[in-house]
C-alpha cells in the first residue's frame, strides 16, 4: 500500500455523483458512485450535496490502491455559477465535507470544457441533457457561455424542453386548436392520463419538475423519426437553439470555426436533434468541427484540481 498523495475530480449529478481519484502525474488510482445532488437553493439541498460528495469518495476511496493524503479537489455541478452565492456556498460546503481547504466547486459545464480540450486549447462544450448549455475558451482564454439559466426560463435545447414543447402541442390537439396525431396518444398514454385536467395536475405536481418533461422527450424523438409532423417541429426547434447556443458563444470568443464537442444523453441519444444541430450548426459556422472530446467531466474536475496545487 502506497502512501502517495492523490486528487479528487467529482462530477455532480441529479441522480448520482462519481468521483475519480488521481496521482499527482494524472494517473487515474479509483473512482466512485454516490448520491445524486439538488440545486443547492432548494429545500434539503446543501444536506445532499455533502452526502453524494462524502459518499462518492468513501466509494472511490475504498477501491483506491493509494491511501495516501488528498491534496485537493474539484466539483462540477449544475447551477453553479462563477463568483455568484451558490459558488460560495458549495466551496464552503465541499471544504467541511472533504475536510479540506484546497477546494474549487464550479458548473459541470466548466469541468466538461476542461476535461474535453487539452490545457489552454479552444474549443467549445455543447451540454444537452435533461438541460442544455454551451461554454467555450479561446485562445487567449477568455470564456463564454450561452443559455442554461434554469429549466423554468431558459431550457432551450434541452430534453426537457423537447417533452414540455411536444406536451403543449397534444394540449392543443385536445381542444382543437390542432389536428390530432399519434403524438397526443403516445405522451398520454406515457404518463397515464385521459383528460387535459389530469395532465395540467400532473406538470404542476412538485416530483414532476423539469426531469418528468425530459423523460418524454425520447418518445417525442422516436415518433419524429416516424414521420410525425408536431414532433419533427419540435426536434427541428431544439436543433435550432443548440446552434444558436454555439454561434452565441462563438461571437462573443471571436471564434469563427471552434471545435466542438457534444455531451449529454439528449445530444448523444436523439439522432433527429443531432441531424438539425448539425445541419443549422454547419449553415451558421461553416466549417465548424465536432470532435471527440478528450476526457469526460470528471477529467476536467481533476485537470482543475491539479492547478489548484501550485
Amino acid at each position: 500500500m502506497t502512501e502517495a498523495a492523490i486528487f479528487a475530480g467529482f462530477d455532480a449529478g441529479q441522480t448520482h455523483t462519481r468521483c475519480r481519484l488521481a496521482l499527482a502525474d494524472g494517473k487515474v488510482v479509483a473512482e466512485g458512485e454516490g448520491s445524486g445532488v439538488s440545486h443547492l437553493s432548494s429545500a434539503g439541498g446543501p444536506e445532499r450535496f455533502q452526502t453524494a460528495l462524502r459518499s462518492s469518495f468513501a466509494a472511490a476511496l475504498n477501491s483506491c490502491a493509494s491511501k495516501g493524503p488528498l491534496l485537493a479537489a474539484a466539483v462540477g455541478a449544475s447551477g453553479i455559477e462563477a463568483e455568484s452565492p451558490s459558488q460560495i456556498l458549495g466551496t464552503s460546503l465541499a471544504k467541511e465535507a472533504l475536510g479540506l481547504g484546497a477546494v474549487l466547486v464550479t458548473g459541470d459545464e466548466r469541468t466538461a470544457l476542461a476535461g474535453a480540450f487539452a490545457p489552454g486549447c479552444p474549443g467549445i462544450v455543447l451540454i444537452s441533457g435533461t438541460g442544455a448549455i454551451a461554454v467555450g475558451r479561446n485562445h487567449l482564454g477568455s470564456q463564454h457561455r450561452c443559455a442554461g439559466w434554469g429549466w423554468l426560463v431558459d431550457g432551450v435545447g434541452s430534453a426537457m424542453d423537447i417533452g414540455r414543447d411536444g406536451l403543449a402541442l397534444t394540449l392543443r390537439m385536445a381542444d382543437g386548436r390542432l389536428t390530432e396525431t399519434s403524438l397526443k396518444s403516445v405522451l398520454w398514454n406515457a404518463l397515464g392520463v385521459r383528460y387535459p385536467h389530469e395532465l395540467k395536475a400532473l406538470v404542476v405536481d412538485p416530483h414532476f419538475g423539469a426531469a418528468g418533461f425530459a423523460r418524454l422527450a425520447p418518445l417525442v424523438s422516436n415518433l419524429a423519426e416516424q414521420g410525425d409532423i408536431n414532433a419533427q417541429r419540435v426536434l427541428n426547434i431544439a436543433g435550432e437553439e443548440l446552434a444558436l447556443m454555439v454561434e452565441g458563444v462563438a461571437t462573443a470568443l471571436a471564434m469563427p470555426q471552434p471545435e466542438i464537442c457534444c455531451f449529454g444523453g439528449a445530444i448523444e441519444n436523439l439522432t433527429p436533434l443531432q441531424t438539425s444541430f448539425k445541419k443549422l450548426l454547419q449553415e451558421r459556422l461553416p466549417g465548424t468541427k465536432i470532435k471527440k472530446p478528450l476526457g469526460d467531466a470528471c477529467h476536467g474536475a481533476l485537470q482543475l484540481a491539479a492547478q489548484l496545487i501550485v
